[in-house]
């Protein structure tokens, strides 16, 4: 059965930072562990004195169990997840056999940094890369992912719109790639509606969360949660592909 346990089965340490006094804490994660599947876990360090990047939310929960619900899919393919904060649907994807680059504001070297302690800590290949949503340096150029991953992405309106240009060029520069995205549905899907028309994208699956959520893991969670999976449109799709033969 899957298993999630976040501060019920944590090593707690008192991580004291000369300026801030912080407080870490490492919470673990389950998967897996029927009969005939395997099983793992894993390790985030999380640190409380962040407002949102070192803590482990429950959309990123979410994906998390999504992506090893559909862990055959995963394997083998190349993944880039975008503001991935403490990174546990992107660690998850690795531990399955992902390609995985994990990325985050590039200005948040904090954040990056403890991305690098948790794939130390949970012994995984993953690249840890500074991507600023909406900024074209040259690293982005060299992403080809057959999935990007997003665990409450949508949580600042005004980043929106760089989010689906850097989601829209990672789509264009990857033909035939996903997004998947976890998100609060705080105010519908209007605006999510909007800038898809917008960027020329489309919705292809849209799930509640909590709805392929095992029971054990769905208590402790709350909240409106969606699962939307996202591609370029039909002829957004069609005008890339051509762009790329010529």
């Amino acid at each position: 059965m899957s298993e999630f346990r976040g501060k019920t089965d944590s090593d707690d340490s008192a991580a004291t930072d000369n300026s801030d006094t912080a407080m870490s804490t490492i919470s673990r994660h389950y998967f897996g562990g029927e009969s005939d599947e395997p099983s793992f876990s894993i390790s985030i360090i999380e640190n409380m004195k962040d407002d949102y990047g070192l803590f482990v939310w429950p959309c990123s929960v979410i994906l998390a169990e999504y992506v090893w619900q559909q862990r055959f899919r995963f394997s083998g393919s190349g993944v880039v997840e975008l503001g991935a904060g403490t990174s546990l649907p992107g660690l998850v994807a690795a531990k399955l056999g992902s390609d995985v680059t994990l990325t985050d504001d590039s200005n948040r070297l904090e954040v990056l940094e403890n991305m690098r302690r948790v794939r130390e800590l949970n012994k995984l290949k993953c690249k840890v890369m500074g991507l600023t949503w909406g900024v074209w340096d040259a690293p982005i150029f060299d992403l080809f992912p057959k999935i990007i991953l997003g665990a409450d992405v949508f949580y600042d309106a005004s980043a929106f719109d760089d989010l689906f240009a850097t989601v829209t060029f990672l789509l264009e520069n990857s033909p035939g790639s996903v997004f998947i995205t976890t998100y609060h549905n705080r105010s519908g899907h209007h605006l999510l509606e909007f800038l898809m028309v917008k960027w020329r994208l489309k919705c292809v699956k849209l799930l509640d969360g909590f709805s392929f959520l095992p029971p054990d893991k769905a208590s402790g969670l709350s909240g409106n949660i969606q699962l939307a999976e996202i591609v370029l449109s039909c002829e957004h799709a069609e005008e890339t592909s051509s762009s790329i033969v010529r």
